[in-house]
């Protein structure tokens, strides 16, 4: 899946520089069918998920669906041709529920950035999929979880979706880099 992403962004460089919301294509087509999205969902909600009707998880878990597409295609930007390391492939057996993959972004220019994917095999598929990211040790979904659980008790789950759903449509920028 990510050599599958890196390639077909390293061979249409200029078109997605030249126009960056291409990207979100390109995160729904190549990453986003890998992701259960309703397992991440269902995590940042935590303890609402169990109150919330299925409506609410329905539309909580599609607003998610959005946000991750623009946070990825957003952070997709970032991607200039560095080099990547994929950890190898470690066995999946049965026993194991959760793991992790590590990847490498190498660039001459900074520090090497470390990403660690979560992966979960989806108990009704039995495929893996992943449902988090660590940047650098740090979460995405706990993140998440920190930054919108205040909200989902004060406000409601139909609130917290809504501004999701705001956030998805953010237009996707390329931050100039200084020469």
């Amino acid at each position: 899946m990510a050599e599958n992403a890196f390639s077909r962004l390293k061979a249409d460089k200029e078109t997605y520089i030249a126009n960056p919301e291409l990207l979100r294509v390109v995160v729904k087509e190549e990453l986003m069918p890998y992701i259960n999205v309703r397992y991440a969902a269902m995590k940042v909600l935590g303890p609402m998920a169990r109150k919330a009707t299925p409506e609410e998880r329905d539309l909580f878990t599609d607003a998610f669906y959005d946000y991750l597409v623009a946070s990825y295609a957003q952070i997709l930007t970032q991607y200039t041709d560095q080099e990547i390391e994929i950890e190898p492939l470690k066995s999946l057996d049965d026993e194991r529920k959760v793991v992790s993959v590590r990847v490498d972004i190498l660039d001459t220019a900074r520090p090497p950035i470390r990403l660690d994917f979560a992966l979960r095999k989806n108990g009704k598929t039995e495929e893996w999929q992943g449902f988090d990211v660590q940047v650098e040790g740090v979460s995405m979904l706990d993140t998440k979880t920190s930054e919108w659980s205040g909200q989902l008790r004060k406000n409601g789950i139909e609130a917290v979706a809504a501004e999701l759903i705001e956030r998805a449509k953010t237009p996707i920028t390329r931050e100039e880099t200084k020469s």
